[in-house]
């Protein structure tokens, strides 16, 4: 089948290296392959350069963004992504302050609480009802053997 490719390691260019670069193509009135391989890129790199250059002089397409507007974009998503993990820190936060579980339930005692109240109303003592817990009873149904 042939030796496997490596894959190319990712590199960063500077704004003023892309810009000049795509005047290389735009104005040396050669192809984006020869400037590609002169400079040890890859073609579909210097195209995608080319390509956003054009938008950015408003050549490209309806629709398509601006680099000022790509970088608003990122931005506006980090900013997102920071508020949407603060919002949750202080939902838990302010949870555990009333000491609630995460979705807004009852804590274990006060459901004990709860069910002490609703029980004597049933006509059984809170002692009897503790008696019964020790037991593992559950009602007024289920009296000692």
């Amino acid at each position: 089948m042939g030796v496997p490719m490596e894959r190319r390691k990712r590199r960063a260019f500077t704004k003023e290296f892309k810009a000049e670069t795509v005047r290389l193509v735009r104005e040396g009135g050669r192809s984006i392959a020869e400037v590609a391989r002169d400079l040890d890129l890859t073609e579909s790199a210097l195209r995608a350069w080319v390509r956003q250059a054009e938008v950015d002089s408003g050549q490209g397409s309806r629709g398509e963004l601006t680099t000022a507007e790509r970088e608003e974009l990122q931005r506006l998503r980090r900013e997102v992504k920071a508020l949407r993990l603060e919002r949750e820190i202080l939902k838990k936060a302010a949870s555990a302050e009333r000491g609630r579980d995460r979705y807004g339930g009852a804590t274990e005692e006060e459901r004990e609480r709860a069910s002490l109240v609703t029980d004597s109303r049933k006509g059984r003592s809170p002692m009897r009802q503790a008696q019964d817990r020790a037991r593992g009873c559950r009602g007024p149904a289920a009296a000692p053997r």
